[in-house]
């Protein structure tokens, strides 16, 4: 069902990095990397949070002490919530800090990240980074084997290195019999973790005895079936389920990237 052959393709910051890599185990950052990108973003939080604080205050200075403290909590979510969210979900994953040293913010199978994972990372980073003054991170860095702080592990993210050549196996193709069902199921809630030992599978379904392949895609079909809506046609072979599902989520990650990529065209094409 799944052809062997992989292509050599290196990653680069503009490429389109989905949940079909998510069987490649992309090299996680390490801790030094990740703590160098750290203290330059903060570093610029903190720049950030003088300009706001001045900008804000500046504005309501003559004004009553609630509007003031109003201003006030403005500037906190502003700068260390809605700033770095929009700045990594606009970028795919980056900041100022991972653009220096080539780093970027992915899903835990390897795919982009969106809103609510740049949201869920940036609102734990205010505890574990700012009140905690990065002591938890680190050390959650540290105990982890993907360099993980607790931002990462809440939002089901981790941080990779983008600079490096690697292999790239074909993505799975759409089965033309549940093509029709998958376009219009609601797959979007699949955790990553889950999608990685699906993919994983399908890659490996050559290498495995009949006994263990037919064992293990219904256990998979199985786990998958409650994150899907709604349910495969009845019979439908569980290998085929999987590859549906892997490949229409991918499908839907190109289409968000193009339409992500699109919307930043026609604002620099705006100001310009």
């Amino acid at each position: 069902m799944l052809a062997t052959m992989s292509q050599y393709a290196a990653l680069t910051p503009d490429d389109l990095v989905t949940g079909e890599a998510v069987a490649l185990d992309l090299p996680a950052a390490s801790l030094a990397s990740r703590m160098v990108s750290g203290l330059i973003d903060v570093a610029v939080t903190v720049v950030a949070m003088v300009l706001f604080s001045i900008v804000f205050f500046t504005a309501v200075a003559n004004t009553s002490f609630a509007l003031m403290w109003a201003a006030w909590i403005g500037t906190l979510m502003a700068v260390f919530v809605v700033v770095p969210t929009a700045v990594e979900t606009l970028t795919r994953g980056k900041s100022l800090g991972k653009l220096v040293t080539g780093l970027r913010t992915v899903r835990d199978d390897a795919g982009p990240i969106s809103f609510q994972h740049a949201f869920v990372r940036a609102l734990v980073g205010v505890v574990e980074i700012y009140l905690l003054t990065g002591v938890p991170a680190f050390f959650s860095g540290l105990l982890s084997h993907r360099g993980k702080r607790l931002g990462d592990y809440a939002a089901g993210t981790y941080v990779v290195r983008e600079r490096f050549a690697l292999t790239l196996p074909p993505p799975v193709p759409m089965p033309a019999s549940l093509a029709a069902w998958a376009a219009g199921a609601d797959i979007a809630s699949i955790p990553g973790p889950l999608a990685l030992q699906a993919r994983q599978h399908l890659l490996r379904v050559a290498q495995l005895d009949p006994a263990s392949r037919s064992r293990m895609a219904e256990h998979l079909a199985g786990l998958l079936r409650s994150h899907v809506s709604p349910a495969p046609p009845p019979g439908t072979d569980p290998e085929v389920f999987l590859a549906a599902v892997i490949a229409a989520r991918r499908e839907r990650d190109l289409a968000r990237l193009q339409r992500e990529a699109a919307l930043r065209d026609r604002l620099v094409h705006r100001h310009h």
